[in-house]
């Protein structure tokens, strides 16, 4: 294998980007090969957390790279601009379209390239390259998008329903960390460390200027425009950030779409899959939906509840996640092959014991299926509707109901697990039992169901007489009044267990949740503040999910007004430029039910025997 290492390419702007080239050793019949790129703001160099087999085995990048040189590939990885050995200027997610494909172009002009690139990557590294193929390079003929690539980021990854995903601060903060670092400025990397993020995240909303990022102006310049940029407007629209507006100009080639259901990048992956699959064209497309936190592909646990040995994609898929690669990028850069149909590969989680496990995990448990489509065939959809007495039945009920509770942006529902990347130290995702448990942000820290908060409304089916797997789109429709000009309301998908001698109390596991925020009902483009006291219709995309409920549990949906710190709190205000000028200004929010305000949680269902 040869190595060049920190090769400077150029960009059409006349910034340098750092790239490691490793090529094949040369043979009198083969001085060209096929090639694959991943383009990574998290130093093209380094140990990468997700590239670890079952047990425990580390594979660093000269292990990656000599395993695929091995197998007849060239392979490259490049720091992205800005970061770490790269020239430039880092803006997250923008400059990656025309720094892929300026990229591409220089790779072709090289002699060792036979003509057919592939690229591949995790988080970022999966940004770089759908926003790479929105400019239809002609030499990208395969990708592999695992765990990113937006489909649209003002629906998922930076925004939800309106509302901002703190995450994008949390990152911000950590990689403004890593990158003074690799420069040696250790006076301002004091200044950094400094900052107590804990204490940052009580002092909602943060200001320019009045953050822990004002010693890094790139990295809060950026940050607090995503932030302001409230609105659906050319600002979403731009290639990186918004493959939606683009497909038209991607290549045909097959793609392999990989996430998991505790991670952040849910929607993005599936309506990329379903948008790519539905287009008039000759490659076919598959697609991997583990039971995972974010790239932890052979981790079968997600916080307090375990999936199970077949959980692991070693187990399942292939030797390890190298191999994989390594054996797609066989079939559709050397052998040049296409399949026949969609491939659909899902986990169904669930069908578990329910029995505390040594570890003290809750056995979960799940299985593997295989389809061609999403939402698989064999559900229906179905609504469950808000109904008296808090439950949730198959028909709205003529009986009219009403449920109040008072929403106080200075006590907020404290976000336990859910589909949650890049948010440590303040938070995480994956499945909990939903409690006020110690060492959650916010959290009381008393153990205490969440359910019990007034500021929590609870509505469950009876207790299920057969398994019913939830398999799908959950949307939630909500009939909804205030007495302030805007208001969040959040929805949680509960799989709730019954009293148990491991668990005398039930466990509570969270599936699936999602926000809105109010002014934006009718529109994304425009806001539109709500009238005190009028009954208005607000709809909550949550993320797909796929659960085994398990005969003897009841599915269970939460409303309230927050999930902080997982999104950023709504101040009751009507525009985003008077958030947080009255921080302690309440809501008192009124849930409508029945005939004539039909609200329900809309799922894809089938009942197992």
């Amino acid at each position: 294998m040869k190595a060049i290492k920190n090769q400077m390419i150029r960009m059409r702007d006349g910034i340098h980007l750092a790239t490691d080239i490793y090529l094949p050793e040369y043979t009198e019949t083969t001085q060209q090969w096929p090639v694959v790129i991943e383009r990574t703001p998290y130093d093209k160099e380094a140990q990468s957390r997700s590239e670890i087999q079952l047990d425990g085995t580390l594979i660093n990048r000269l292990d990656m790279a000599k395993r695929f040189t091995d197998q007849g590939f060239a392979i490259i990885f490049q720091d992205c601009r800005g970061r770490y050995h790269s020239e430039g200027e880092f803006v997250k997610y923008i400059n990656e379209a025309e720094d892929g494909l300026d990229s591409l172009e220089w790779i072709q002009q090289q002699s060792w390239c036979n003509g057919d690139i592939g690229s591949m990557g995790l988080s970022y590294a999966a940004h770089t390259q759908l926003a790479l193929a929105c400019l239809n390079p002609k030499a990208l003929k395969t990708m592999i998008l695992d765990s990113g690539g937006f489909y649209e980021a003002f629906q998922c990854g930076i925004r939800q329903g309106g509302a901002f995903e703190l995450k994008q601060a949390t990152w911000a903060y950590r990689q403004a960390i890593n990158k003074v670092k690799s420069t040696g400025d250790n006076d301002l990397l004091a200044l950094l460390e400094a900052e107590d993020l804990d204490q940052w995240f009580k002092q909602m909303p943060w200001k320019k200027g009045h953050s822990p990022l004002r010693h890094m102006p790139e990295y809060e310049d950026y940050l607090f425009e995503q932030w302001s940029q409230d609105c659906f407007s050319e600002y979403w629209e731009k290639i990186g950030i918004h493959a939606k507006g683009y497909f038209d100009d991607i290549p045909d080639i097959p793609v392999l779409f990989m996430s998991s259901w505790y991670d952040a990048y849910v929607t993005s992956t599936l309506n990329n899959f379903l948008a790519f699959s539905t287009l008039d064209r000759v490659a076919k497309h598959k697609v991997i939906m583990g039971p995972w936190l974010h790239g932890d592909r052979n981790n079968t646990q997600s916080g307090e509840v375990e999936f199970g040995v077949q959980a692991a994609f070693e187990q399942h898929f292939q030797r390890d996640w190298v191999d994989y690669r390594i054996d797609w990028f066989k079939k559709h850069l050397q052998d040049k092959k296409q399949s026949d149909a969609h491939d659909v590969n899902v986990f169904v989680m669930g069908g578990g014991s329910g029995e505390k496990l040594a570890d003290n995990t809750l056995n979960h448990g799940g299985h593997w299926i295989k389809a061609q489509s999403w939402p698989i065939a064999a559900t229906t959809p179905k609504a469950l509707y808000l109904s008296a007495e808090e439950k949730l039945s198959t028909q709205p009920e003529a009986l009219q109901a009403h449920y109040d509770y008072c929403y106080d942006p200075a006590y907020p529902v404290p976000t336990i697990g859910g589909a949650i990347t890049s948010g440590k130290p303040i938070f995480w995702g994956g499945a909990f039992d939903q409690r006020e448990k110690v060492g959650f942000f916010g959290s009381a820290e008393n153990n205490q169901p969440l359910s019990n908060r007034p500021d929590i409304l609870v509505f469950e089916t009876e207790i299920l007489e057969q398994d019913v797997l939830v398999a799908g789109p959950v949307k939630v429709e909500l009939w909804v009044s205030s007495d302030v000009a805007d208001t969040d309301f959040t929805a949680k998908l509960i799989d709730v267990y019954p009293s148990s001698e491991d668990y005398p109390d039930g466990f509570a596991m969270n599936v699936s949740d999602g926000i809105i925020r109010s002014r934006f009902r009718n529109s994304w483009q425009h806001s539109e503040p709500l009238s005190v006291g009028e009954v208005v219709k607000v709809e909550i995309q949550a993320f797909d999910c796929c659960n085994l409920f398990k005969k003897g549990h009841r599915i269970r949906l939460d409303i309230s007004s927050s999930n902080f710190p997982h999104f950023d709190l709504n101040f009751n205000h009507a525009d985003f430029q008077h958030q947080g000028l009255e921080a302690t200004r309440k809501a008192n929010n009124t849930i409508y039910a029945g005939r004539d305000y039909p609200s329900a949680i809309h799922l894809h269902i089938a009942e197992v025997n």
